[in-house]
């Protein structure tokens, strides 16, 4: 589970998974520039820096971390790894700090570009809310269509993300889950203003590189979980 708080990733990741953790530092090329014990040691601001890695994690370091990043100045951590015995104990933890909504979205493909709006500044991929009673397969079809006038078709599941913000001084968790999508029909293709969408464009890998160097990490994580996805299957 990987959630983004304030667009920094927050990595869960249990014991037996751990033991991959050099491997993939190595494939990644990632060092981590803090390692923290979480038996030996409480979570300080002082460790909030760059990539930390936080062994031995329970609940209790969960709340600590989301307090702190709550309450302090962390602009120079770039993302946190907590390794946990109990993955799930740290997963319901996180959750239970968070009010949580459920969206779906979905990254519509045709002649390999990809479909990318223009939201606040910012590149996004079409999402949204769940009606009352709705499956997030509905969900990522109608809002895709909502958002950008096109008619898709669905396909596999890519990935589900997590990510917290401030709603009437509420803490909101949104889980969205993202399916890969192929056109139908983009003949009525236009942004929904009433949501704020500036501009839709269907982009080539060379620009949808460039659109993610000004969009937000969790869009990035679900574009690099469909690629990948295609390059297993290829």
């Amino acid at each position: 589970m990987t959630i983004f708080i304030d667009d920094r990733p927050i990595h869960i990741k249990g014991s037996k998974q751990a033991a991959k953790l050099q491997d993939e530092t190595l494939a990644s090329r990632v060092e981590y520039d803090r390692i923290v014990d979480a038996r030996l040691e409480g979570l300080k601001i002082t460790a909030l820096k760059g990539h930390l890695l936080v062994l031995n994690a329970t609940p209790v370091t969960v709340e600590k971390l989301v307090n702190l990043l709550n309450n302090y100045d962390a602009s120079e951590l770039n993302s946190v790894t907590l390794v946990a015995v109990d993955k799930k104990a740290l997963e319901e933890k996180f959750k239970s700090l968070y009010k949580i909504i459920k969206a779906a979205g979905g990254v519509v493909m045709k002649d390999d570009k990809l479909l990318l709006i223009f939201r606040r500044g910012k590149w996004d991929l079409p999402k949204g809310k769940l009606d009352e009673g709705e499956s997030s397969r509905v969900a990522a079809l109608r809002e895709v269509q909502e958002e950008t006038g096109v008619v898709a078709s669905l396909g596999d599941r890519i990935c589900t993300t997590w990510h917290t913000y401030t709603l009437n001084g509420n803490r909101i968790l949104k889980r969205t889950k993202w399916y890969q999508m192929t056109c139908l029909d983009d003949a009525n293709m236009v942004p929904q203003t009433e949501e704020d969408i500036e501009r839709i464009e269907w982009m080539d890998t060379k620009k949808t590189a460039l659109a993610l160097t000004n969009s937000f990490s969790s869009i990035r994580f679900v574009i690099e979980s469909l690629i990948e996805e295609l390059r297993v299957k290829s």
